[in-house]
């Protein structure tokens, strides 16, 4: 099985070059990558067109004009444009660890999707990271890490733990639920499309997670895998964050719920 890796960006070339490093040195090739791009300005599309030219997997890059925050917009013409019927969603900020993909793959499983994490790095670290630590993986060493700003006891036991049965024993006793969280999820592309996709109507503030509510609606139900599958997410500003659209987001996550909702008629289809 092959997948598709779907990043989101908008108007973070330096953040997106260095998930592009990490992309180029996965330890399996099965897989193409979407940059489902919210209305970068030109200097996103050069960068991506730069690192096309000679790079491991294809990349695609899906832009529409910028017109406010349509972040779901575009990741729901990415889902319909995705090759491969497996897919993995993640952001333009979080930096993937080599394994990251051949994990989704292998974890795959009919009737689930995926729920990862993340490990939150700050500005300080975040910019601090270059390339040779990409390639070298030190940014995901702990030890490595602490030494510029040290990290929370649970961003070290993800990143710290390497022996699989220790993995599988903190997913298993985790008191986080399996949610869908963009920066790190994956699943099948007929159920995406069978929930009609993210709902346009949601701005910055859990349209990931309604999307997964559907999805368990509709009878695919979340498997933990944050302590397997690892990113490292490089810290920014929330701009487009706002009261209003939290508490819309909300409203529309508390209906979902009640009304055991799966498909959304603000999604692909409209």
């Amino acid at each position: 099985m092959k997948a598709t890796v779907i990043i989101s960006t908008y108007n973070a070339e330096e953040w997106l070059e260095k998930v592009l490093i990490g992309y180029s040195i996965q330890t399996t090739t099965d897989f193409d990558i979407i940059i489902a791009d919210d209305g970068s300005q030109n200097s996103t599309k050069k960068l991506i067109e730069k690192y096309a030219k000679d790079y491991p997997v294809e990349i695609f890059h899906l832009w529409h004009k910028d017109e406010g925050y349509r972040r779901q917009e575009i990741l729901n013409k990415a889902i319909v444009f995705a090759k491969h019927e497996y897919i993995i969603m993640t952001d333009g900020d979080c930096i993937p660890r080599k394994d990251f993909v051949e994990v989704h793959l292998n974890l795959a499983e009919k009737g689930k999707f995926l729920s990862g994490g993340y490990c939150k790095l700050p500005m300080k670290t975040s910019k601090v990271i270059n390339e040779k630590d990409i390639l070298n993986q030190d940014c995901f060493n702990v030890k490595w890490l602490n030494a510029i700003e040290k990290l929370s006891f649970s961003n070290s036991l993800k990143l710290g733990v390497s022996s699989s049965s220790k993995r599988n024993l903190l997913d298993n006793i985790t008191p986080t639920k399996p949610t869908f969280n963009n920066c790190n999820s994956s699943g099948f592309k007929k159920d995406m499309m069978a929930i009609n996709g993210y709902d346009e109507r949601m701005k910055y503030g859990g349209p990931d997670r309604e999307f997964g509510e559907r999805l368990t609606n509709y009878g695919v139900i979340g498997k933990q895998i944050r302590h397997k599958a690892i990113v490292v997410h490089l810290d920014h500003p929330r701009g487009y964050k706002t009261k209003e659209s939290l508490q819309k987001n909300l409203d529309i996550r508390k209906e979902v719920k009640q009304q055991n909702i799966s498909w959304t008629p603000y999604g692909i289809q409209k």
